[in-house]
């Protein structure tokens, strides 16, 4: 099984979504796939987390974003980004200290459909691509 059929195969079966979160997901995703030069790898870990990790052609960090779907009941979002890759203004995110590949990290915690937050993190989705290349 692809990756892309063990990601479509996740959102199926995701079908209890108390706190929108599979839907936020799905607006995360879709900005990223705005830009034509990434790569997308979803890291299946049931029980754990289900991670969508984008690559941007060219960069030479692991990665420029990590979305984690924890896999609790209802299930929540951690979104993660290196440090040096995005600002945080109005210090929403939780530093996270060598936590993201080895790296200092900033990890954006949603439990609920949280409409200026979203907002906030596709900002950071956006500035996080844009940096990706210049690293």
């Amino acid at each position: 099984m692809d990756e892309s059929t063990d990601l479509k195969t996740f959102l199926d079966q995701w079908s209890s979504d108390p706190n929108g979160c599979r839907q936020i997901f799905l607006h995360f995703k879709s900005r990223i796939e705005q830009n034509d030069d990434i790569t997308l790898d979803f890291v299946p870990r049931p029980g754990l987390t289900y991670s969508l990790r984008a690559t941007r052609k060219g960069q030479s960090l692991a990665l420029f974003v990590l979305m984690d779907v924890i896999d609790e009941d209802p299930r929540w979002l951690s979104v993660c980004f290196y440090g040096e890759m995005i600002t945080d203004p109005e210090e929403l995110g939780d530093l996270v200290p060598e936590g993201l590949m080895g790296e200092d990290g900033y990890c954006f915690d949603l439990d609920e459909n949280d409409p200026d937050l979203i907002e906030y993190i596709c900002r950071r989705l956006d500035e996080a691509y844009e940096n990706s290349i210049k690293l």
